[in-house]
């Protein structure tokens, strides 16, 4: 048994890595630059940029892989004529790293002009660097003007215009991208991973040679045991859900359609939401709330609702549990159908990426599976659990951004998402599916770490617990 446990275990690792380096792509290495320069508010023009003008910005960035460089533009709301050179000088040597020209007529009113860069440039973290704009043959009364803000300053940098230090600093913003270092070792990681599962295999395996109790076997084994009843009882919960209903299982289909149309007509016609993909992004978090809260509330009353069947029979009672999460599951794989229909139908463009949102997906069944054994366990002495979770379940749902951005939280209010497990499960599953890119090698681990935290408090509270239920059922 141990044997087999072992390979599989052994094979799903080697697989999972394989997928994984293959799915994530770019961002397994590389992520946004944090030292980004984001653009300021602007609150006045710089110089009308005539022919002999010059505007010039000093600075420095913590930018590993510079990509572009971007300047905010005031017209005085009319039409402008000339030309506009960019460059972006290093200090060191005088030497040109990017530049280019644009035409004054095609530049709007608050609109940018881009210096991109054909292939990102390295080398460049807190090196002095210059940003130079002047044009050969603006008039006056017809040229742009680069904007500024007075109030702010760039950190070791000044704003030069004709030849006079100013105060404020130029409307710009630099963007980037920076090494992951997790991602440029993920082979090392990837081994070293393998051996610590070969360590924890070789520790159990010496615990049973000694005779002593391996949790992670007997729950295995348990499982097996079992797999039969444990197959009836997932069968009896799903289709209780749905007994004596006309539609029966389609209610899996039409529940997150009708609550997204609901949700869409009041958030996006009544609250004008300007979320991009709006039905989408609705629909993710819809489904993968609406399985967390019914899974868990299933897993609520597992133990007393099977009462006369565990003091008749004898069975593992994390069984229990465990079912009433494994039918929300099949119930999850079915809500996914819509979720994809939706997606496709408002344009999402599927990529390698959303493959990755079943890991996520994973996470959040691991994490239903830890609170319903936690909430599991309190039943049984505190019938009141069930209506505190009613009230808990409904405020962690406002708690989580499902259907508004969460850029509308004030700053105050944010500890709140850093500390929502769900919001992070969410976020991450909308980033594979919607943006069609990987999050960063080090999410994968937190939210991991989270749903083991979780299961882990649950089964040890559950398995401390467990043998008085009998007293109280």
């Amino acid at each position: 048994m141990l044997c087999r446990l072992a390979a599989a275990a052994l094979l799903a690792y080697t697989i999972f890595i394989i997928l994984f380096y293959l799915l994530t792509g770019e961002q397994l290495h590389l992520r946004q630059s944090r030292g980004d320069l984001e653009l300021p508010p602007s609150d006045s023009g710089t110089v009308e940029l005539v022919a002999g003008s010059t505007v010039e910005q000093s600075f420095s960035v913590t930018i590993q892989r510079l990509e572009r460089v971007e300047v905010q533009w005031g017209t005085y709301y009319r039409p402008n004529t000339g030309t506009v050179l960019m460059e972006l000088l290093d200090l060191r040597d005088g030497s040109v790293l990017l530049s280019g020209s644009f035409d004054a007529a095609a530049i709007t009113e608050g609109g940018l002009t881009t210096l991109a860069a054909d292939k990102p440039i390295e080398g460049l973290y807190q090196v002095p660097l210059l940003l130079r704009i002047t044009s050969p043959d603006g008039q006056p009364g017809s040229a742009a003007s680069p904007l500024m803000n007075t109030q702010d300053e760039v950190e070791k940098g000044t704003l030069v215009l004709n030849g006079v230090p100013s105060s404020g600093m130029l409307c710009f913003a630099v963007h980037g991208t920076d090494y992951i270092w997790t991602g440029l070792h993920y082979w090392a990681f990837a081994v070293a991973g393998e051996l610590l599962l070969l360590a924890g295999l070789g520790v159990i395996w010496l615990r049973l040679h000694q005779g002593k109790h391996s949790y992670v076997v007997n729950a295995v084994v348990a499982i097996q045991k079992y797999r039969f009843l444990i197959r009836q009882l997932v069968s009896r919960d799903f289709k209780t859900k749905y007994k004596r209903s006309v539609l029966g299982m389609f209610w899996s289909l039409l529940n997150p359609l009708l609550t997204m149309f609901v949700q869409y007509f009041v958030f996006s016609t009544i609250f004008k939401s300007d979320i991009p993909n709006y039905p989408a992004y609705l629909l993710i978090g819809i489904v993968t709330f609406n399985f967390f809260t019914e899974a868990s509330g299933m897993a609520l009353s597992s133990i007393v609702g099977n009462a006369s069947l565990i003091t008749k029979v004898y069975m593992p009672k994390y069984i229990y549990p465990l079912t009433r999460v494994m039918s929300s599951v099949v119930n999850l794989g079915i809500s996914l159908i819509p979720l994809v229909l939706v997606s496709l139908v408002t344009g999402v463009q599927f990529k390698k990426s959303a493959i990755l949102s079943l890991f996520f997906f994973c996470c959040v069944i691991i994490f239903s599976l830890g609170v319903g054994l936690l909430l599991s366990a309190a039943m049984v002495f505190f019938r009141d659990t069930q209506f505190l979770w009613g009230v808990l379940s409904m405020i962690w749902m406002y708690m989580t951004p499902i259907f508004y951005p969460e850029s509308i939280l004030p700053e105050d209010f944010r500890f709140i998402l850093r500390v929502n497990p769900m919001y992070h499960f969410l976020k991450d599953i909308r980033l594979c599916i919607l943006n069609g890119i990987s999050p960063e090698p080090s999410v994968y681990v937190q939210c991991m770490l989270m749903a083991l935290g979780a299961l882990l408090i649950g089964a040890l509270v559950f398995r401390k617990s467990q043998d008085r239920f009998v007293l109280y059922l």
